[in-house]
């Protein structure tokens, strides 16, 4: 468990599944830059009930509130390169975007990676538009690095997508 100020990131429990699948199957909550794709709530459990979402090529964080609500999701997992995570979030609600939940959850997820595995880099991808997770990925140190032109499938159109990118240097270097 990683605590911080604002929010706690936590794996997810079994007295959490229910409001974790409605929460993550909220269509509307998915706005223009998640996929409109879902899975059912019994291929879910099955899945949580396998490996609670932890696996080697991935791992899922609950992003809970100081009142314990579950406010978001953030995962890493494998990228192009042994040496390489990506970071996924999700904030549930659109109103509670701006107050740093995603941000704090991200600086705590990166710290985590590069203090207790060997990863050298960690990126964030972006939808160039998105304006709140391009504020994430710059707060916590991260670097532009270009654009995979019309790599996504997201609401029926291909679309752009920004990479970010951090180097354990420059983390360490952000630490002080």
């Amino acid at each position: 468990m990683l605590k911080g100020s604002l929010c706690t990131v936590r794996h997810l429990l079994t007295t959490d599944l229910n409001t974790f699948i409605a929460l993550v199957n909220d269509l509307p909550s998915r706005g223009d830059y998640f996929s409109s794709h879902f899975k059912s709530p019994e291929t879910m459990r099955k899945e949580f009930m396998q490996n609670g979402f932890v696996s080697d090529d991935s791992e899922l964080f609950v992003i809970e509130d100081g009142l314990h609500h579950i406010v978001g999701v953030i995962t890493h997992f494998k990228s192009r390169t042994p040496v390489t995570r990506e970071i996924g979030y999700r904030l549930f609600d659109s109103k509670l975007s701006g107050h740093g939940y995603v941000t704090e959850a991200c600086r705590m997820l990166v710290d985590y990676l590069f203090k207790v595995h060997q990863f050298h880099r960690l990126e964030l991808l972006s939808a160039p538009e998105n304006v709140a997770s391009i504020r994430v990925a710059q707060k916590c140190g991260f670097s532009a690095e270009g654009t995979l032109r019309q790599s996504f499938f997201i609401n029926g159109r291909y679309q752009d997508v920004q990479v970010f990118s951090l180097l354990r240097p420059e983390w360490e270097a952000l630490r002080g």
